[in-house]
């Protein structure tokens, strides 16, 4: 059976609307773009993650526009009728609460419908917490794995067992009153003389990164304040040992 994309016809494609991806700062206001805030303030509509959240932010930069709730609990449904506002011929710009939609966000669903109907997508250059958090590390930049925010249960065992044996620098991203948890998880599967580097509150007025072991940063943050957002990198693992962790995982059974 031969499948064919749905296609719409030129005459139509030519009146439907953009959707943009626009990346909002991470902490610090001055990281906004000038093409960020012009396209928020000539979009026809602005779907937030949280429009609590988002609102100061848009109130600063005195942008007015209709404002909706677009997140992970409803984007299925929200979707649907994004997508008739575009083929309707509207802009629209989605936000996350901070840094760049689709990344360990909601959005990634809504373009793939998107570009189901080949409406044009355009993400625009801007925050993020991990290439700064990776960055600042000391650790190797020209590879690495982004994974985000780990399993919360289900699968998350097998994920460390899987990154035991990763040579690439990883990235996770991690919440306050897990933390200690994860670093107790990181000493387990990848050993607790690895190396990591912990950034918080990037590019507020108490960003801080810890370097060490995960011995040594556990210990760090046993005795300080756990406030803010984590990005953890850690380094990857060396050819040998990536083997000897790839032995003693390798033939373990699945979760």
């Amino acid at each position: 059976m031969v499948h064919r994309l749905w296609t719409i016809d030129r005459e139509f494609m030519s009146t439907t609307g953009k959707l943009y991806l626009v990346p909002t700062p991470i902490g610090n206001l001055e990281d906004m773009t000038f093409r960020a805030i012009r396209i928020l303030k000539e979009a026809d509509l602005i779907l937030a993650e949280d429009t609590r959240t988002s609102a100061p932010m848009l109130k600063h930069f005195e942008i007015q526009n209709k404002v909706f709730a677009h997140h992970q609990h409803n984007e299925h449904q929200s979707s649907n009728e994004i997508i008739k506002f575009l083929l309707m011929g509207q802009n629209i710009a989605l936000i996350s609460d901070a840094g760049t939609p689709a990344i360990s966000d909601p959005g990634f669903f809504l373009v793939r419908e998107a570009l189901k109907f080949n409406i044009v997508v355009e993400c625009l250059p801007g925050a993020t917490a991990f290439v700064p958090a990776l960055v600042n590390s000391g650790f190797p930049t020209d590879k690495f794995c982004f994974e985000g925010f780990l399993p919360l249960k289900k699968g998350r065992q097998t994920r460390y067992k899987f990154l035991a044996t990763e040579e690439r620098t990883i990235i996770l991203y991690e919440s306050p009153h897990r933390l200690l948890k994860t670093l107790d998880e990181m000493a387990t599967f990848f050993g607790a003389d690895r190396q990591l580097s912990v950034s918080r509150e990037l590019t507020k007025m108490f960003e801080e990164t810890v370097r060490g072991t995960v011995t040594e940063v556990k210990a760090y943050f046993e005795t300080h304040p756990l406030k803010g957002e984590f990005v953890m990198c850690v380094a990857g693992a060396a050819p040998a040992e990536g083997d000897k962790r790839k032995k003693k995982y390798g033939d373990e059974e699945e979760e």
